[in-house]
């Protein structure tokens, strides 16, 4: 979304026709966009609870400035639902935020906010990554539920395992800051059997 080491020195990135560059991070946020880390960052001091509902609450008023926010007791009888679907014990909720979660913890606790907040453009920047095979599975699954037709999944990876289980619609090959090749799915399998330099 935004990190102070980078500096932008050409080019446009627009979202919806809109400048995002002259955006703060909360306001990219507010537009639909959503960031999944590929090293989830642990926060210590600040309840995972208390971070869910904050960025609920904010997405609220976003949709609908006159609502009101929902209280802690509100949002936890709220967010039931979803922690049952995910399989996420409600004992989270009072933990810190990331700290000492798993790998599959992180990247379900990642899938909930995507569920809350409902975002239009999400972002998977290596969403394989510190997962094993069963895990990554379920992940993947996961995400089929998150993806309608009303958002995109934007997948960066390095590997191509993650496309046996999520169908994807395009398949983007990026070098030097560029977009080298666009094609369909079967552009994956001749980068499979070839690799890069025939591109």
């Amino acid at each position: 979304m935004w990190h102070p080491k980078y500096e932008h020195v050409s080019g446009e990135v627009k979202l919806d026709g809109e400048d995002l560059l002259s955006l703060s991070p909360e306001e990219r946020s507010e537009k639909g966009l959503f960031l999944s880390f590929q090293n989830v960052p642990e926060i210590k001091g600040i309840r995972l609870s208390e971070y869910l509902r904050t960025i609920y609450n904010i997405h609220l008023k976003t949709i609908s400035p006159e609502t009101k926010e929902l209280s802690p007791f509100v949002f936890k009888r709220f967010i039931r639902k979803i922690l049952e679907e995910l399989k996420i014990d409600g004992s989270f909720l009072e933990r810190e935020l990331n700290v000492w979660f798993s790998g599959w913890e992180k990247r379900k606790i990642e899938i909930l906010q995507m569920k809350l907040v409902g975002p239009k453009y999400i972002i998977l920047d290596e969403i394989d990554s510190g997962l094993d095979l069963d895990a990554f599975k379920t992940v993947s699954e996961l995400l089929k539920s998150v993806s309608t037709n009303e958002n995109s999944l934007i997948i960066i990876t390095h590997h191509f395992k993650i496309l046996d289980y999520i169908d994807v619609d395009t398949v983007y090959v990026l070098n030097d800051g560029g977009i080298l090749k666009k094609w369909w799915k079967e552009l994956v399998a001749e980068i499979s059997e070839n690799g890069f330099d025939t591109l």
